[in-house]
């Protein structure tokens, strides 16, 4: 059971450091830093959106609007942190 749990974190972490991608590169091209007629920035960023929009479409549908801030990512990493905080101070259920 303590491995499941260790792949979950795994999970978790991966899914983690997917998002600070997503928010550095939209920054970096917010700032025109980057840009998305570039071929390779252009894939990795609708990549990256495609696979995070279907989370932060999810808790965009809760959130007011808040004009051009995006809180969505910050919910998702919170989230992210909150559900490593449970599993942490449960472990002792599971094993």
């Amino acid at each position: 059971m303590l491995s499941l749990i260790q792949i979950l974190f795994l999970i978790l972490d991966v899914v983690w450091w997917i998002i600070i991608a997503h928010i550095i590169m939209s920054w970096l091209i917010n700032f025109q830093v980057l840009n998305l007629r570039q071929p390779l920035v252009a894939q990795i960023w609708y990549g990256l959106d495609r696979l995070l929009s279907p989370l932060y479409n999810r808790i965009r549908r809760l959130l007011p609007d808040m004009g051009g801030l995006d809180l969505a990512p910050l919910i998702v990493l919170l989230a992210i942190y909150a559900i490593r905080i449970v599993i942490t101070n449960n472990i002792g259920a599971f094993v």
